[in-house]
């Protein structure tokens, strides 16, 4: 039977106390002793504590005893809260009844709240709001229940008021989810679908996928389907998160526990997918499940040479346990042998770029990151493109296709003005504005992608104050007209700092690199000329001027003639060592297209 069973999840923006909510949860059921307590309990990558931020989702099942003397099973399906990792999001939704909403009592609703919530609410949720944080001295409760009011159409006062990290009204929400959330359906006579919401891999067991059983039951002897790869495996094991693994035999409809497949790649078992048993399987899978493409592109090199089959390893490794993460090896003049990156967002690339230098110890270069462009050619084949290097003879192009993202940004009505400007000047289109609450306004544009993975985040954070929050979602590929940006260190083009910018940008972008680079490069015994060039032509140029030795330091006096042979022989080996001299480009150098648009 499942009428005991609640399966729910939190959402809530970046570092509103979701984590700290479910490790009170843990500690009220008595999950977790008291002993064994530790903040952030279910983010256990040194990562998710620093930021703040949950990366990867989990699961976990909890007993309570409710005030009607029943005993109920929660499981809490852990959600990322980052847009980058939106798909997990939508998956975890699918594998609940019920989402716990958390807003910040300081902060109010934010863009990424309003996102996974709209999510919600499409997968036909039962939402519970709850503001957190109600014990700090600028907590605005009575305020945000009343936009919350609004937003969900029920009394500001059945909001339940918490603060996660005082255990102040915690009791309230089990008590919620046991009364609101209604249990899942009991289906265990029907053929076996279970929902894959999770994976990680396990050097011991293969690939574990956290699962959600939709309909029909599972044993541990079971011979058991992917729908996507047609893969069939025999589990290794099946089990239950409380928190740790435990094993049981079977698991009936309605539950949440994992499988332990003894795949080699997450590849095998794809989030998103469906389980069926192999033997009587089920006619169709769960709706819902594609593959996250990657949609920011970046090249990663070992700054010491020898490093690069570490880096290798470092990749599968971390690819093992992130199927979103998709690299191939790519080479360039400057940088030597490294890879070419997809990954979901600019933050991804950031967990991925930190967790190679901490877990893996090594030092990486990434240069700039890219997006995937569409080169349309005249013979009408469509070239996707992540590297501007890869970028063909633009007498061949008949089109070059961006991508596109809608943007929602939320923020109080003060800031307003810099917003709009941040937004026109990095290419954005108004679409429309609407009112969440009184004093905050949701604003949507849309926005090229290219324009975005920079620092437009940063930028939104300075100019309101950090009071703004963002969301964004894919919307198209339009073609735009758009060229390379190359940059010739003495003569020889620069893969590595090459860009692909509009066409009107590329003049301002090229004299501004330029500037930057001559302050960067050192200085060598000979002048280094260096140029931009867009559109076939030289757009600027500077030169690094030359170290001098003083040659004619010995000479005092004496004929003119002998000073200008001395100058003569300098100006000769000058010629020779610029014909065989090398250029080394600091790390700094290819920061400096990141930074481009700060001053």
């Amino acid at each position: 039977m499942t009428d005991h069973i609640r399966n729910f999840c939190i959402i809530a923006h970046v570092d509103h106390g979701k984590s700290t909510l479910a490790d009170r949860l843990l500690q009220l059921t008595g999950t977790i002793s008291d002993r064994d307590m530790s903040a952030q309990v279910l983010d256990n990558m040194d990562l998710e504590r620093e930021k703040g931020v949950t990366i990867k989702a989990s699961a976990v099942r909890m007993y309570h005893t409710a005030k009607d003397d029943q005993k109920y099973e929660i499981n809490l399906i852990d959600t990322p809260g980052h847009v980058d990792f939106g798909y997990e999001v939508s998956r975890a939704l699918k594998a609940c009844e019920g989402a716990v909403l958390v807003v910040d009592a300081t902060q109010g609703i934010e863009a990424q709240t309003l996102a996974n919530l709209y999510q919600a609410l499409d997968a036909d949720l039962t939402i519970i709001p709850v503001i957190n944080k109600i014990d700090l001295p600028s907590a605005n409760p009575d305020e945000v229940a009343e936009d919350i009011g609004a937003l969900l159409g029920v009394d500001p006062l059945d909001v339940i008021q918490i603060s996660a990290k005082a255990g102040i009204n915690v009791e309230q929400v089990l008590e919620a989810i046991v009364e609101r959330v209604p249990p899942p359906k009991d289906a265990d006579d029907i053929p076996l679908r279970a929902l894959i919401f999770d994976s990680h891999y396990d050097s011991y067991k293969g690939v574990i996928a956290y699962i959600r059983i939709m309909e029909g039951s599972l044993k541990s002897t079971d011979v058991l389907r992917m729908f996507a790869t047609k893969v069939d495996m025999r589990p290794v094991e099946i089990g239950i998160f409380s928190p740790g693994m435990t094993p049981v035999k079977a698991l009936g409809s309605g539950e949440v526990g994992y499988i332990a497949t003894g795949f080699k790649t997450v590849h095998e078992c794809r989030v998103g997918d469906t389980i069926t048993r192999a033997a009587a399987p089920a006619s169709d899978p769960l709706p819902g499940y594609f593959t996250p493409k990657p949609m920011v592109f970046a090249g990663i090199y070992p700054v010491e040479a020898d490093d690069y089959s570490d880096l290798r390893e470092s990749l599968e490794k971390l690819q093992l346990n992130d199927a979103s993460l998709t690299y191939q090896p790519e080479t360039s003049q400057a940088l030597g042998f490294g890879f070419r990156a997809g990954f979901l967002g600019l933050f991804h690339m950031e967990i991925i770029q930190e967790r190679i230098e901490r877990e893996y110890d090594l030092d990486v270069l990434f240069t700039a990151p890219s997006v995937e462009y569409q080169v349309v050619m005249h013979n009408e084949d469509v070239i996707p493109i992540d590297s501007p290097a890869e970028l063909p003879d633009e007498s061949k192009i008949l089109e070059i296709r961006e991508p596109w993202m809608t943007i929602e940004i939320i923020t109080p009505t003060d800031y307003y003005g810099p917003i709009m400007e941040l937004v026109t000047k990095k290419r954005g289109i108004f679409k429309q504005q609407e009112h969440p609450a009184p004093h905050r306004v949701q604003l949507d544009y849309e926005i090229p992608l290219s324009e975005i993975i920079v620092d437009f985040f940063d930028s939104l954070k300075s100019r309101t104050k950090g009071y703004a929050s963002l969301d964004y979602q894919f919307l198209e590929y339009r073609p735009e007209e758009l060229q390379k940006l190359e940059i010739l260190v003495n003569g020889e083009p620069v893969d590595a700092l090459a860009t692909i910018v509009h066409t009107k940008d590329a003049f301002h972008k090229g004299q501004r690199l330029i500037t930057k680079l001559k302050e960067l490069i050192p200085r060598q015994m000979f002048d280094v000329a260096v140029q931009a060039s867009a559109g076939g032509r030289i757009i600027s140029r500077a030169n690094v001027k030359a170290t001098r030795k003083d040659v004619l330091a010995k000479c005092y006096g004496g004929d003119i003639s002998r000073k200008k042979k001395l100058l003569e022989k300098q100006k000769k080996g000058k010629k020779r060592l610029k014909m065989v001299g090398n250029v080394e480009i600091p790390q700094d150098a290819f920061m400096a297209v990141l930074k481009l648009d700060e001053e």
